[in-house]
């Protein structure tokens, strides 16, 4: 199996770098410094569990993708349109494509724009971050890819993936219902990014502090609310489930979108908390919480954005 690697982040760099030092055929799709890095010296993989460097294929051109057979896209969540439009014309129309952003309606968004069925619905669980162009830094957590076919079926290429990424050497699980996984996920995720960002706290603050933790716990059942209004199997029980996972965290433990707003970079709040506040009012219900959030952050994300040349 050909795997193409969209992204050289923490997120790209540890599982694409896990799957090349397994003997895999690996080509990472990639620009600027982080290209040139990856081409004169390598892929650098430090980890809790053991570090490696890799010698991976790599190109700034969507064009090489078209021998993958199966592409795993690691971009930031608000990218995804961007990306699926320059590959959508470069991939075999047996090419899975498997999505591990943070995010809610990743998959959603990327089979509108990709033909067939080449989308599937993923996430995953992985503490990592760059250190420097073509160097990554996996420091918390136990890695893992959460995946499966949109309509629940237990697939041939599901099957073969999981197969690849036992092989490779991290955790892997084909999820029984993978929009309900990925809500599962994005409820924890969604219920503390921004909150960190606003008060600049570690997640052991977060939890600690009284006011905080009901924060948490209220922006986590809007964000149910929600989900709910569009019939998707996520319940008011589930928030026990992921404050256990607030509990259990590492005190000192930030959150990508909330390092990204620190550092001033353009992050995924349209895609957490925007996105909640923006399906809400589609849908009737209030998210006061996540609106707070969201509009207290929205300023600096702008200029973040504006300064990148992002788009939103």
């Amino acid at each position: 199996m050909k795997i193409a690697v969209i992204g050289a982040g923490g997120v790209g760099g540890y599982f694409g770098g896990m799957l090349c030092r397994a003997g895999f055929p690996v080509i990472f799709l990639t620009r600027g410094v982080t290209l040139q890095a990856l081409k004169n010296n390598g892929l650098v993989v430090k980890s809790i569990y053991g570090g490696f460097t890799v010698h991976p294929e790599v190109s700034g051109d969507p064009a090489a993708l078209q021998d993958a057979d199966l592409v795993l896209l690691c971009t930031k969540s608000w990218q995804i349109e961007d990306i699926a439009r320059k590959i959508s014309g470069n991939l075999k129309s047996s090419a899975a494509v498997l999505p591990l952003q943070n995010g809610a309606d990743n998959a959603e968004r990327l089979v509108r724009i990709l033909p067939g069925q080449q989308g599937l619905g993923g996430l995953c669980k992985i503490v990592s971050k760059i250190e420097s162009p073509g160097v990554i830094d996996h420091f918390a957590y136990v890695p893992e890819i959460v995946y499966g076919e949109r309509d629940r079926s237990q697939s041939q290429r599901v099957l073969a993936i999981k197969k690849v990424f036992d092989k490779a050497g991290f955790k892997s699980t084909i999820s029984e219902n993978i929009q309900r996984d990925i809500w599962l996920k994005f409820l924890f995720i969604a219920s503390i990014s921004a909150l960190g960002a606003v008060t600049r706290s570690v997640l052991g603050v977060l939890r600690e502090e009284k006011f905080l933790r009901g924060m948490i716990i209220d922006t986590a059942k809007e964000i149910v609310a929600v989900g709910q209004a569009q019939e998707v199997d996520i319940r008011k029980e589930d928030i026990d489930f992921i404050l256990g996972m607030v509990d259990q965290g590492t005190y000192d433990t930030t959150m990508s979108m909330q390092r990204d707003i620190m550092e001033e970079k353009p992050s995924e709040l349209e895609n957490f908390n925007g996105y909640i506040v923006k399906k809400g009012k589609e849908l009737g219900v209030d998210t006061p919480v996540n609106a707070f959030l969201y509009y207290t952050l929205l300023p600096m994300e702008k200029r973040a954005r504006q300064s990148a040349g992002a788009n939103p």
